[in-house]
C-alpha cells in the first residue's frame, strides 16, 4: 500500500482484489491530515474504495487511479 505525503496531507492509496472470477481490482483510498502528535493520524478520510463504478484488471493501474482520485480531491478541499 503506497503512502505519499502531499502538502499537509498524507495519502494511502491501494488496489483491493474484488471477490469475483475475472481477477478485477477496484482502487481504495484514505486521507490523513495534520496532528499536532506525531504519533496519531488524523483521519480526513477513512479508507474506501473510490471509483466505485470502475474495476481494473490488475493492482498497478487500480492503485494508479486510486492516487489520481486522492489528488483531485485533495485540490478541491
Amino acid at each position: 500500500m503506497p503512502i505519499e505525503q502531499l502538502g499537509d496531507y498524507e495519502v494511502e492509496y491501494s488496489g483491493v482484489k474484488l471477490p469475483t472470477d475475472h481477477g478485477d481490482w477496484a482502487a481504495n483510498v484514505a486521507i490523513f491530515g495534520p496532528s499536532a502528535n506525531p504519533m496519531h493520524r488524523n483521519p480526513v478520510f477513512p479508507s474506501q474504495r473510490v471509483l466505485i463504478d470502475t474495476v481494473f484488471p490488475d493492482e498497478k493501474s487500480a492503485e494508479q487511479e486510486a492516487r489520481k482520485a486522492a489528488v483531485a480531491m485533495l485540490e478541491h478541499r
